[in-house]
């Protein structure tokens, strides 16, 4: 049985609506688009289509399997006319949004080796601390800090990154160091503002993760200025062990309340599966991978 064929046809199923339609994107019968997804649930062992007098509609299992086919589909597609050009290398443009503190100290410096590999891709980079809607602001791939939700988007994790509290030894010398994270009420921290809303920090305790809502004399939506100012020794600050090596090194940046973790945030790439995912996305992300997999702190633990 032509597996993929089935596939197809559901796929232009859920897209069209309808039987009808799907087999006229196709070019087939009615029966035969029936047969074929009848066949494929058969196979699965899930229904996947909903079918009723008034119409179709598509189960959980069957937006899960369609998130996933179309995506596939449009691989596939795309490879095939590369060849059936002679194209031998990913070529295109397209847009990427990305968190500020990853654009300029990962991804900027990343790319001088990506485009000379890669002569026939162009770059639009976005770089912003909001959440951008890959869909209604035409991103064809987001990268993204943190835990994702579960909304639908194909999403592949990339790296990770270990959160870390710091201070200044200055700092640290005037106001004394925390032990414990009751201890954080006493001092002036330094909170990231994401969409205007302070973000708790996070620890991972012997009773599960707690999440504390710091205050402080400063606050900031960007990751840099928190950066320089735990640096000047205006307070204390949760952020990136990554972003604060080099200051950890040199004993500018002291980690403080080591002894609670705030776990490994993971870094994604995601993708909608209502966008076609080109050759050239493809061997962004996996760039991306690999150069966030020679880093210390940024590989994936």
């Amino acid at each position: 049985m032509d597996h993929l064929k089935g596939i197809r046809l559901f796929v232009r199923v859920v897209e069209s609506k309808s039987f009808v339609g799907a087999g006229k994107a196709e070019g087939v019968a009615q029966s035969t688009v029936s047969k074929e997804v009848s066949g494929l649930e058969a196979r699965l062992n899930t229904q996947l289509i909903r079918r009723s007098s008034r119409g179709i509609s598509v189960t959980e299992a069957g937006q899960q399997y369609y998130e996933f086919a179309s995506g596939m589909l449009h691989d596939l597609d795309a490879v095939e006319h590369r060849l059936s050009v002679g194209e031998t290398s990913p070529r295109g443009r397209f847009r990427v949004a990305v968190p500020y503190v990853l654009c300029s100290r990962f991804i900027m410096p990343a790319l001088p080796e990506f485009l000379a590999n890669n002569p026939g891709i162009t770059l639009d980079i976005e770089a912003s601390e909001r959440y951008a809607s890959l869909i209604e602001d035409g991103f064809d791939v987001a990268i993204r800090i943190g835990h994702l939700a579960d909304s639908g988007l194909i999403a592949r994790q990339i790296g990770s990154l270990e959160p870390v509290v710091v201070a200044s030894p200055e700092y640290l010398q005037r106001h004394g160091t925390p032990q414990t994270l009751e201890d954080l009420t006493h001092h002036n921290s330094l909170p990231f503002l994401f969409q205007g809303v302070i973000k708790p920090w996070r620890f991972l305790t012997p009773q599960g993760e707690i999440s504390i809502r710091v205050t402080g004399s400063l606050r900031a939506n960007d990751a840099e200025a928190i950066h320089n100012a735990v640096r000047l020794g205006l307070g204390i600050a949760q952020g990136p062990r990554w972003m604060f090596a080099e200051e950890i090194a040199a004993g500018l940046l002291v980690p403080v309340l080591e002894a609670f973790t705030a776990g490994m945030v993971p870094i994604h790439a995601v993708t909608s599966a209502r966008r076609r995912i080109t050759p050239a996305i493809h061997v962004f992300v996996d760039y991306l991978a690999h150069c966030m997999h020679q880093q210390r702190h940024l590989k994936i633990r």
